[in-house]
């Protein structure tokens, strides 16, 4: 393997300017696929949710998921997208181990909804990223690669293939080019990702579960030199399943080309892997243009005509634009603009909507997804969503503080025991003993070692000088490791001093 050379991002971008194209996968919830009746659940035994549909045995024909049409209209609607009047499926021939029928049903110059736009925010500017179109296939299967150290097959003894998740129902959003000033690329391509999972997850058509696969993002991104209108040889990210990824994949893939580049080499049209220990990615196979793939209609299934009474009718089952409801979220909040803007750069607005929904105060949920979450979520290198707490384990933790029985330093170990799986935010308490502690015999006791321990501290507080309590505070605290109930020790203190 060939070491590449890489170029610091800021270096690259004084002599080039990034263009990006992004391509954003979106798993149905149906309750079954998209071209037969199996069942979509997710994480059953591998091979049970299969028929000769979605297997391909010959002689099983397709029909399609109507309900799946109707997602498709409603999520091109949110997108601000025209919907077609008539359009149809086409096979897309390829080869994978996974794909049963060595071709996928999908759509190319017919999708159901097209030329659409959405605005996102990023510090404080908004960007316009349009849609080419929103269209409608079906997922693959899955490859398991066993016996080599990178869960790819390069180094496996042998492969397993799950037919599950074939025929499942997808949608493919594919925007058109996005040129923005380079020093925002990379944040611009994980907002828009942001944006539009909140916008699929608002619309109720899928979990958007990016951990789980229901959102993947493939990312395009060439280079051109600085003041040239002709774009560069692309490279295709595949497969992206977190936003500090997809920010990651751009802000490399900027190194990589520049790299080549500056070398003189030409950039191989090709398929990349991301590799989320390291943040680099690999090459996977060399990138096919739409005429390799020989697009034809899809001859066992009609063609789809929605009629514009029912676009209409379900044009007014979309929930409020996203901007219209975060401007309604911040008032209701009573959060600054700064405050806002910070929650929607994190990718926290629906965990902290979903947290107040539960019973936390605004500032509470705040400070805990943006605080000790964010904290996390950053030495590990992962998204907030995928820490392992939910919206309503951290409402129940505040609503724990707020009756008094723990204190946010008590917290802090909640949150420990309940991602670590030690139950619930009550068993962890029970668990690890770490309800504060308020009977004041003991506390008494304890404050009673703490003037002893510090004679000159308590002396001041004799003086009529209450601020030195906060050494004595602190002692008593630290006696009983932080489970002391503060407010109560101060009270002792001052009743037993002044």
């Amino acid at each position: 393997m060939t070491t590449e050379t890489l170029v610091p991002v800021d270096e690259a971008l004084t002599r080039y300017d990034p263009v990006m194209g992004l391509e954003i996968h979106i798993e149905l919830n149906t309750t079954t696929k998209m071209f037969c009746g199996c069942p979509t659940e997710f994480g059953a035994e591998p091979n049970t949710q299969v028929c000769p549909v979605c297997l391909a045995l010959p002689g099983a024909l397709p029909v399609v998921n109507a309900k799946a049409i109707e997602s498709a209209i409603r999520i091109g609607l949110a997108l601000n997208c025209e919907i077609a009047e008539w359009c149809r499926f086409a096979r897309k021939n390829y080869f994978y181990p996974d794909m049963p029928k060595n071709f996928q049903t999908s759509q190319y110059d017919e999708p159901i909804a097209f030329d659409g736009h959405v605005d996102v925010e990023v510090d404080g500017e908004t960007y316009r990223i349009d849609i080419e179109r929103a269209h409608m296939e079906e997922d693959t299967g899955k490859s398991l690669h066993v016996g080599g150290s990178t869960g790819r097959i390069h180094g496996a003894d042998f492969s397993l293939v799950d037919y599950n998740r074939a025929g499942i129902p997808l949608i493919e959003i594919v925007t058109r080019t996005i040129e923005v000033p380079g020093d925002k690329a990379a944040a611009v391509a994980r907002a828009y990702v942001s944006y539009v999972r909140d916008l699929i997850g608002g619309l109720g058509v899928s979990d958007v579960r990016m951990d789980q696969g229901s959102l993947r993002a493939d990312v395009n991104l060439s280079l051109k030199p600085k003041g040239s209108t002709t774009l560069g040889t692309r490279s295709e990210t595949k497969n992206v399943n977190s936003f500090r990824s997809v920010e990651r994949a751009v802000r490399y893939e900027i190194s990589r080309h520049a790299g080549i580049l500056d070398q003189g080499g030409s950039v191989l049209q090709e398929t990349r892997h991301f590799h989320e220990d390291t943040g680099t990615t690999s090459s996977g196979r060399e990138k096919s243009d739409a005429d390799d793939y020989r697009y034809f209609p899809e001859p066992d299934l009609a063609p789809v005509s929605p009629s514009r009474e029912w676009v209409e009718e379900l044009r007014a089952t979309l929930p409020e634009p996203p901007a219209v409801r975060r401007a309604r979220l911040q008032a209701d909040w009573g959060f600054s603009d700064l405050e806002m803007r910070d929650t929607i750069g994190a990718g926290a607005l629906q965990l902290v909507a979903d947290t107040i929904e539960a019973g936390a105060t605004p500032q509470a949920a705040r400070k805990w997804w943006l605080g000790e979450m964010a904290r996390r979520a950053n030495e590990q290198g992962a998204d907030l969503d995928s820490l392992g707490i939910t919206p309503l384990q951290v409402a129940e933790i505040q609503a724990l503080i707020d009756a008094g029985r723990i204190n946010d330093k008590l917290a802090r170990s909640v949150f420990d025991g309940v991602i670590a799986g030690e139950g619930t935010p009550e068993e962890v308490i029970v668990g690890r003993q770490l309800e504060v502690v308020s009977d004041d015999g003991a506390l008494g006791d304890a404050v009673d070692r703490a003037i002893a321990g510090d004679p000159d501290a308590a002396q001041k507080i004799r003086d009529g000088k209450q601020a030195a309590a906060g050494a004595l505070i602190g002692a008593v605290m630290k006696e009983m490791r932080g489970q002391a109930d503060a407010g109560r020790v101060r009270e002792l203190i001052l009743e037993k001093l002044t």
